[in-house]
């Protein structure tokens, strides 16, 4: 690969990286608040935290896709990593009283943080599982189709992968807390509201890696190599 091609492939890879980290601190930010998202046909009921959370998703198909496996998962690890210091940040942010006259006084920080650890705990574990297992399931898919039907694995891989998601943060969160069928009723409008989001991100999954692929001049299901 030449020298200029390198660069750009590096510099996509932390552009898409960037994205990554970035949606899923935010949803351990704001998964406090919950919230009705009404499309018509149903009304929803999830964590605002889910809104950002399909977008990880599609961007670790399209580093599976383009870069493989191995890299990847760096990029599911430094997640993690970055949920774990946000929370020490959050932590740390608690230990020290508001001055007078602070936009934001102690209660209200209180409020808002107060059970972030259960809420980044949570999201941990489940996005630890669940995105191992979409990239385990991706490359399944692509191995067993040949490189072909790049619908089967985008939507397959994470349409399952967001199951688990949605019953492990629920379970964690909610377990002693709700009753069985209130966390029913959550996992269900969550996995189907990240679901149906899956479906409708799959023209830009296919016009991503379509774009991506013509750029650096990869045939058929070849990845980035250097």
């Amino acid at each position: 690969m030449r020298r200029d091609k390198k660069r750009d492939a590096d510099m996509l890879y932390l552009l898409l990286a960037a994205l990554f980290i970035a949606a899923l601190v935010t949803c351990n930010l704001i998964a406090n608040k919950f919230i009705t998202v009404d499309l018509g046909f149903k009304s929803f009921i999830i964590s605002a935290g889910v809104l950002p959370y399909p977008i990880t998703f599609l961007i670790t198909d399209i580093l599976s896709e383009i870069y493989g496996r191995k890299k990847t998962n760096a990029v599911v690890y430094a997640g993690l990593f970055a949920s774990v210091f946000t929370l020490l940040i959050l932590y740390l942010g608690h230990q020290f009283p508001a001055i007078v006259g602070s936009p934001v006084g102690d209660e209200v920080y209180a409020t808002v943080f107060a059970n972030s650890w259960r809420i980044v705990f949570a999201s941990m574990v489940a996005y630890l599982f669940a995105q191992l297992v979409d990239i385990r399931l991706y490359h399944f898919w692509k191995k067993l189709t040949k490189g072909k039907h790049l619908w089967l694995r985008n939507n397959g891989s994470t349409i399952l992968s967001q199951l688990i998601d949605s019953a492990l943060v629920v379970f964690v969160l909610f377990a002693g807390v709700k009753s069985t069928s209130e966390m029913g009723d959550i996992i269900a409008d969550g996995w189907m509201f990240k679901a149906g989001c899956a479906l409708l991100d799959t023209p830009l999954f296919y016009l991503s890696v379509f774009a991506i692929r013509r750029y650096f001049g990869l045939k058929g299901h070849q990845e980035l190599s250097y």
